[in-house]
């Protein structure tokens, strides 16, 4: 047994810490992404518009 006394308000925080940390590391794996790769993926998708307009057939 401990001899020191426990700080109920301070497990209480801490366990309210950890729940809201786990939490946000769920959420970053799902939807997380960085600026970088929001910006690679808005950079492909220009390329792949300006690839698919150049080989577009003018309509007479």
């Amino acid at each position: 047994m401990s001899d020191s006394p426990v700080n109920l308000n301070r497990v209480r925080k801490q366990k309210a810490r950890a729940e809201k940390q786990a939490r946000a590391d769920e959420n970053a794996a799902r939807f997380g992404r960085t600026k970088a790769q929001k910006a690679e993926e808005d950079a492909a998708r220009a390329r792949a518009r300006a690839h698919l307009d150049a080989h577009r057939r003018e309509e007479e």
